[in-house]
């Protein structure tokens, strides 16, 4: 038995890891939405915050009505009641990806957690 998983680069619109990886604490997904492109729906969460970083291309998220400009190298993170909704520009694809884990579920992190 290994303490790893690893696969190689991910294509297409959108890639869950968790089944790919056997991730048991957090949903990671790769993401690239065309220009002028939508995820098609708005939506929040019940328990599980987002944490988006944007890898290239330029666009913007609603959040709660709220429209915050995206581009290459930002970083957002969302409460889960926020009620969120993703655009790339009219002129620009954008890529992103999706990190979502329950929130105030880290109990330690970095140095506090190692053995």
């Amino acid at each position: 038995m290994s303490n790893y998983t690893k696969i190689g680069k991910v294509e297409g619109a959108r890639t869950e890891l968790h089944d790919k990886l056997g991730l048991t604490g957090a949903e990671i997904s790769v993401n690239t939405l065309p220009a002028g492109a939508s995820v098609p729906f708005v939506h929040a969460h019940k328990a599980n915050e987002e944490i988006y970083f944007i890898l290239s291309g330029k666009g913007k998220a609603t959040v709660d009505g709220e429209e915050i400009e995206l581009s290459e190298g930002d970083w957002i993170r969302i409460a889960p009641a926020g009620k969120r909704q993703f655009f790339a520009a009219a002129d620009s694809p954008i890529s992103y990806i999706c990190i979502q884990v329950k929130a105030g579920s880290l109990g330690a992190y970095t140095a506090d957690d190692a053995v």
